[in-house]
């Protein structure tokens, strides 16, 4: 019989003050991995929880979808009674992290200077646009505001009629992601040094970092072997191929795959030809190779041209809407969809976290909280009396649902 094992970050508490989707898809994360996120928001809460649809008003579906496995706690940090129960909170914290501009943490009070004398063993994490050391430090920042600074606009612009922006906020989730990781890192450390640390996830150095390693190219050498940009990922016909009856991605990538797909299409000749006959001569003429798969795509349906690559091993899949991917058969058969009943909520349809740990529990997931919902309950657990619990909630200082 296999041991039961604890997730990975029971036991680690986090102070979030972040909003919007950087930061609450960070801490998703770590709420999933086991910790115990608590989620402080202003009185009005996340900007979120108003986007629509939503069937109640404060719980709006992108805030369902990126606030699970937290608690709520809301705060007015602009009156000084607000900002000591952090300081109360922070005491006992292991993360803090926070999507603010520093300007306005400094202003707050709740910057890392100040609470590491609290708490030296403080993981404390500021994920914001712009790294403080640059030109750009303080500037407003969101997804599309990064997509265009970093290059991502561009490069979905080449083949396109003017630059576009990504139809996914990738530059919050990617820095997102990065913050995870930074932050696990420094946990690591702080478990060899008893030691906390201040670490700067910056949007714009983040998905910069994320782009280059391919679109280098010429540019990583000195002198210049040629302009940035990855050729293959220029090709006008790098692009889900038309079939008779829809679209299918399909990606010969080493030269067996080639020799199969141009088997498939009865041209085994295309195998020798000069151009094609080896991955440097491929890249040299990429554009060329994918006019040719285009051609023959089009010859057959999605169905036809699943059959004979996968009987080929050729990598391919069709394209799938976002309604085809919440049917599809393999997330279905791996659990990665189910529904909840949500306390206020009812049924809703989530997701579970995409990571899976052997022999780890499966806890019950923690549904996205009303706001202020655990106000009561977590600041009883920094030990604050009741009595001046209900009167921080009389005063707006704190609040909680009336019912």
């Amino acid at each position: 019989m296999t041991e039961q094992r604890s997730r990975p970050l029971d036991g680690v508490r986090v102070l979030d003050f972040t909003s919007v989707v950087l930061g609450p898809y960070a801490t998703q994360i770590l709420g999933d991995l086991g910790a115990d996120v608590i989620k402080i928001e202003p009185p009005e809460g996340d900007v979120t929880r108003s986007i629509t649809p939503f069937r109640n008003p404060g719980m709006g579906a992108m805030f369902l979808n990126l606030n699970r496995n937290k608690r709520s706690l809301a705060i007015d940090l602009k009156a000084e009674a607000g900002r000591a129960l952090v300081e109360r909170l922070a005491a006992s914290a292991d993360v803090l992290i926070h999507s603010m501009r520093p300007q306005a943490v400094r202003r707050l009070g709740l910057h890392y200077e100040a609470l590491r004398q609290i708490n030296p063993r403080l993981v404390y994490c500021g994920a914001y646009g712009f790294s403080e050391s640059g030109r750009y430090a303080g500037r407003p920042a969101y997804d599309d505001i990064i997509q265009s600074a970093s290059g991502l606009a561009w490069l979905q612009g080449v083949n396109a009629d003017a630059p576009r922006y990504a139809n996914s906020v990738v530059a919050d989730k990617i820095t997102g992601l990065t913050a995870v990781y930074s932050i696990l890192a420094a946990l690591l450390q702080r478990g060899r040094t008893g030691e906390g640390q201040f670490l700067e996830v910056s949007m714009f150095e983040s998905i910069v970092s994320f782009l280059l390693p391919e679109h280098m190219a010429g540019a990583t050498f000195e002198p210049r072997m040629g302009p940035p940009g990855y050729k293959r990922l220029f090709a006008p016909q790098r692009r889900p191929y038309a079939a008779q009856d829809g679209f299918i991605a399909v990606l010969p990538y080493t030269s067996e795959h080639w020799r199969r797909f141009f088997a498939a299409i009865a041209r085994p000749d295309l195998a020798d030809d000069p151009r094609f006959s080896d991955n440097s001569r491929r890249s040299e003429n990429i554009a060329a190779l994918y006019e040719i798969v285009a051609a023959a795509v089009r010859e057959k349906t999605v169905g036809e041209w699943m059959a004979l690559l996968d009987s080929a091993d050729i990598p391919a899949m069709p394209v799938k809407s976002l309604e085809d991917v919440l049917s599809d058969p393999h997330l279905a058969e791996v659990g990665l969809f189910h529904q909840a009943i949500h306390p206020s909520e009812g049924a809703i349809r989530v997701t579970r976290a995409p990571v899976r740990f052997a022999g780890a529990e499966d806890a019950p997931m923690r549904p996205a909280p009303r706001l202020g919902e655990h106000s009561s309950e977590i600041l009883a657990e920094a030990g604050i009396a009741a009595r001046e619990i209900e009167s921080l909630i009389a005063a707006g200082i704190v609040i909680r649902p009336e019912h």
